[in-house]
């Protein structure tokens, strides 16, 4: 979970404000329950896999790696890069920055 933590902005976040400040996703797209529990229902939650999905295939350039890659992939680079530094085969773990 550390591992996501540090790509939670990126990926998540910046997705979440996205569909709301584009209205793409709205109170119709909520169900309230007994309790006060509020849930994304069916169709709300096509919209975030869909968005998710369209996100993840945006280029952006790895510093780590020094090339460009569709987001979706980072989260795997940065499991691999998590593994080397544990192998000990690097020095120490190099962070995903998002410029």
């Amino acid at each position: 979970m550390d591992l996501i933590e540090e790509l939670r902005p990126i990926l998540a976040d910046r997705l979440t404000l996205t569909l709301i400040n584009r209205r793409q996703i709205g109170a119709a797209d909520f169900d309230h329950r007994t309790g006060g529990a509020v849930l994304l229902n069916d169709a709300g939650r096509k919209k975030v896999v869909v968005a998710y999905q369209e996100r993840k295939q945006e280029e952006i350039f790895h510093h780590g790696a020094q090339q460009k890659m569709p987001l979706g992939l980072v989260p795997h680079i940065q499991a691999r890069l998590l593994a080397r530094h544990l192998r000990g085969e690097l020095a120490a773990y190099p962070p995903f920055l998002y410029k």
